[in-house]
């Protein structure tokens, strides 16, 4: 991924318009090639420049809003939530906004949040009031699988049939190659311990099922997902039940609830995905600094190499820059995410994972606008419940309105990504491992004893520019052996096209040959448990292939998701993982194919 480049923000939307224009053409111009920096970058004195300036707020937002009523199940049993002490002069600067939300967590004398059961009751309790919702929409239910505990796992759709086509090419599609309206997918609680997302889908579901989202439905259909680890959320605990991080399984699919989103995602190619967390309060961060976070929500688009580099513009123009405007003027303070080092000694604060595996990156690449929104409310249990559920309610908004705005020049984008995504197959490079680049950056905490806003000026990871650390030249595509059914499988529930030679082939490529293994501790790649990182060492080869073998072309618009899983040194590539189990089992094809295959349903 290049860093975005501010200096060519405001022409943005009339060069998208352009390429969109020029890409029918063979000659079409490709996006800017990612930065490589050689070594880490020297600390700037000054914070990146597209970084937004911390805000101190203590207004609350005047405006209230109001929800449909909802029945609740039966009581259920629920597990404690903790009750931690929150010193007044921090919580002075949370005041409780003047809004009412009529989701079950909010009922007087509620100790706990909306349970699995509750939430599916909501849900279906939506689609059959409003089987035909406002504005001529159809509410349904999608049945996307079961939890690892057999917890269904389900999303509210929002949709209407494709217009008409007048122009060839002019309709998103999906998997099965039916037209598809631009798509917003939003999805919450792959965190379980993390429960003002479901609460304010709840809501957004309730507004947009009586009509009260102005006009948005007119533009895009929406898909939410509430709760995507309703086992971690039973438990109350981050984690699905295996202890998996489902935010970091976007690309082995090893869990159930992983694959229900991957396939969701495959089916829809949503055009914006949006994420919703909540970031943990103190902790690491009050031990190094002495304060809390002063922010009601954390921001962050897809940052992960080979990134498109005009997605991550509409990222910062169309959608982040109205979020913040949406934000404070809601009386919500907000900044870029970032997280605290592991090390006690480190005082640095990094951004978002950069791995591919992790959800917003996954989806970026994905050609679609990826957003993440985390809010303050990670180790608060119920505290300050009404002003998180407010914030996230107010950051969807914020995304389903900008989508709406663009909902024909997303189109156009998607269109062109695709298209130049395809045509860089067989040339220039591909990035295999990338990192954040070390800087400096201004950022805001609260004294715990006086509550005074204090600004440090910390060292900062940022993902906004990334350090190329390997890549390679790009291949056509990548051949598997016919033993390799499971990585297929994989592959298949990501959506990405496998063929599957007819005849035998004879085809120039490169195989891999194994020169050292680097045990991963932590991070994305472990995941809770071990990782492998793989070196390898290429091998011109001709290969003498047998019918029945595999092939995945780069020529496809998922191609740089079949580089993150072929790519032995990927950060979580199939074979560090084990999904293939021998290197000699994939290679790397450099000449297109020219033989019958067929398509692996």
């Amino acid at each position: 991924m290049a860093g975005f480049d501010r200096s060519r923000a405001d022409g943005f939307t009339s060069t998208v318009l352009a390429v969109a224009l020029l890409s029918a053409c063979a000659s079409s111009p490709r996006p800017p090639a990612p930065v490589v920096v050689a070594a880490p970058a020297p600390r700037p004195a000054a914070p990146p420049a597209s970084a937004p300036a911390p805000v101190a707020v203590e207004r609350a937002p005047s405006a209230p809003a109001t929800a449909t009523p909802v029945r609740s199940s039966p009581p259920v049993t629920v597990t404690p939530m903790p009750t931690p002490t929150v010193p007044a002069a921090v919580a002075a600067r949370f005041p409780e906004p003047s809004v009412t939300f009529a989701t079950p967590a909010f009922e007087a004398g509620r100790t706990a949040f909306t349970s699995n059961d509750e939430l599916g009751a909501i849900l279906h309790g939506l689609a059959r009031g409003a089987a035909i919702g406002a504005n001529g929409s159809e509410v349904s239910v999608i049945p996307l699988g079961v939890s690892q505990l057999g917890a269904p796992i389900e999303a509210l759709a929002f949709t209407r049939p494709a217009p008409p086509v007048a122009v060839a090419g002019t309709a998103i599609a999906s998997a099965g190659g039916t037209p598809r309206r631009p798509t917003v997918v939003i999805m919450a609680a792959q965190h379980g311990d993390e429960p003002a997302g479901t609460e304010a889908l709840i809501v957004v579901a309730q507004e947009l099922a009586a009509g009260r989202i102005g006009g948005v439905l007119d533009r895009v259909d929406v898909i939410l997902l509430p709760r995507a680890n309703p086992d971690g959320a039973a438990a109350f605990k981050r984690g699905a039940a295996d202890g998996t991080d489902l935010d970091r399984d976007h690309l082995l699919l090893k869990t159930p609830e992983a694959r229900a989103i991957a396939e969701l995602l495959a089916s829809v190619a949503p055009l914006v995905v949006l994420d919703l967390h909540e970031y943990p309060v103190g902790g690491a961060f009050t031990t190094k600094f002495g304060g809390v976070q002063r922010f009601d929500a954390l921001l962050q688009y897809a940052t992960t190499a080979n990134q498109a580099p005009f997605v991550t513009k509409a990222a910062e123009e169309w959608f982040r820059q109205p979020l913040l405007a949406s934000l404070r003027s809601a009386g919500l303070s907000v900044d870029w995410y970032a997280t605290v080092s592991a090390d006690p000694a480190d005082r640095t604060l990094t951004m978002g994972s950069v791995a591919p595996q992790v959800a917003r990156n996954a989806s970026g690449l994905r050609n679609a606008v990826s957003l993440l929104v985390e809010t303050r409310g990670g180790g608060l249990g119920r505290v300050d419940l009404k002003r998180r559920v407010q914030s996230q309610v107010v950051a969807v908004n914020s995304v389903l309105a900008s989508a709406g705005k663009h909902a024909d020049d997303l189109t156009k984008l998607r269109q062109f990504v695709d298209r130049e995504t395809m045509a860089f197959a067989c040339q220039g490079q591909v990035i295999l491992e990338a990192a954040p680049t070390p800087s400096e950056y201004t950022y805001a905490m609260i004294d715990s004893n006086s509550g005074e806003v204090r600004r440090l000026t910390v060292a900062w990871e940022s993902a906004l520019q990334l350090r190329i650390l390997k890549s390679r030249a790009r291949p056509c595509g990548y051949w598997l052996a016919p033993s390799e059914n499971e990585a297929v499988r994989r592959l298949r529930l990501l959506g990405v096209e496998v063929r599957q030679f007819d005849e035998p082939a004879e085809l120039r490529a490169e195989g891999y040959r194994e020169v050292g293994r680097e045990p991963v501790a932590g991070g994305a790649e472990a995941n809770g448990g071990g990782a492998t990182r793989l070196r390898v060492q290429m091998q011109p080869a001709l290969l003498d292939l047998a019918a029945g073998g595999y092939y995945v072309s780069l020529e496809q618009p998922l191609a740089h998701l079949v580089v993150a899983a072929l790519e032995p040194e990927a950060p979580a590539s199939f074979a560090a993982n084990g999904v293939i189990a021998d290197l000699a089992r994939e290679a790397r094809i450099l000449v297109r194919p020219s033989i019958r295959m067929t398509a692996v349903p």
